[in-house]
């Protein structure tokens, strides 16, 4: 079976005396919910972002689906962010536009119609459980509201990947719980899920895959109920 994504002899350098990753080989099959674990500058974000191809390795392949992205033209991103869902610390959202509207600029940027938009945001938004805050703006959410609808705003173009870069990182316990909850919940209905984070007790509750970065390198590559062992 072709993996979801595979990484082969991947390196990332930024100059002669700095690298981000180096030497990374590993796969993550379909359906796979990974913790990607490390230290502040480890390589973690490097790593996310050559799956969306915001950066490109400066040696080696990475694959989406059995396809090489690594080299991937302009013009053929948008069709590969369509199957890729991203979820960031700092939820990147729209203060000036409602819950719904947060959701339906994402898919009306990819030339979605009015018909579907009405139809595809509440579903999605039910999901995540914000189907009564459809109409409220975003500085009248909390942080755990406005991380859900960053994850409604991933779930939307329903991707096979979904990528959360530290996407607890501003959040108190309880909606840091939440938010990994609904991640699980997602990764249920078949969705590739890629976590990234250095919150230790989070990764030892989801007791699944477990990747270690250190330095650059993947130290540690715990395929079952793995830990955080930092």
């Amino acid at each position: 079976m072709i993996p979801m994504i595979a990484f082969e002899k991947v390196s990332k350098i930024y100059n002669e005396n700095s690298f981000a990753l180096k030497d990374i080989n590993f796969k993550i099959e379909s359906g796979e919910f990974i913790s990607i674990v490390g230290q502040s500058g480890a390589g973690k974000s490097t790593l996310l972002k050559l799956i969306f191809a915001e950066e490109k390795p400066t040696e080696g392949n990475v694959f989406i689906k059995g396809s090489d992205i690594s080299k991937i033209k302009s013009r053929k991103l948008p069709i590969l962010r369509r199957h890729i869902g991203v979820v960031f610390q700092d939820f990147k959202l729209l203060d000036r536009k409602t819950v719904f509207e947060n959701v339906a600029f994402a898919m009306e940027v990819s030339g979605k119609s009015d018909v579907e938009i009405q139809e595809d945001v509440p579903q999605v938004l039910e999901i995540v459980g914000l189907a009564d805050k459809v109409d409220s703006y975003i500085n009248e959410l909390s942080g755990g509201e406005k991380q859900r609808v960053s994850i409604a705003r991933a779930l939307v173009h329903r991707p096979d990947i979904i990528i959360a870069d530290e996407p607890t990182g501003n959040l108190d316990i309880v909606n840091t719980w939440d938010i990994i909850q609904l991640l699980m919940k997602i990764n249920q209905y078949g969705t590739t899920v890629v976590l990234a984070t250095h919150n230790r007790e989070i990764v030892n509750l989801i007791n699944k895959r477990v990747v270690t970065i250190d330095r650059g390198k993947i130290s540690r590559d715990q395929l079952d109920k793995g830990k955080y062992l930092i």
